[in-house]
């Protein structure tokens, strides 16, 4: 079994690494783009009868600091 973890910055918390991509794209001459939020994803490999709600409590211990981060769980 497979849980795809999703990550990201709250809204409100600056975003240094998304704003650096941001600046480098229009560099580049991709002038469209207004903004951009960066992230992570953590694929995990499950046991059988691995919960969601345990991979929810492995987000809230280790995998998000949830002071600043938001997360989704997708389990496959």
């Amino acid at each position: 079994m497979k849980a795809r973890v999703h990550v990201m910055l709250k809204n409100g918390v600056l975003d240094p690494q998304g704003e650096a991509v941001r600046h480098a794209l229009g560099a580049l001459g991709f002038d469209g783009v207004k903004g951009v939020r960066q992230g992570k994803v953590i694929e995990l490999d499950l046991a059988d009868g691995t919960s969601e709600a345990e991979v929810t409590a492995m987000c809230e211990k280790l995998l998000a600091n949830t002071v600043i981060e938001s997360y989704s769980v997708e389990i496959a």
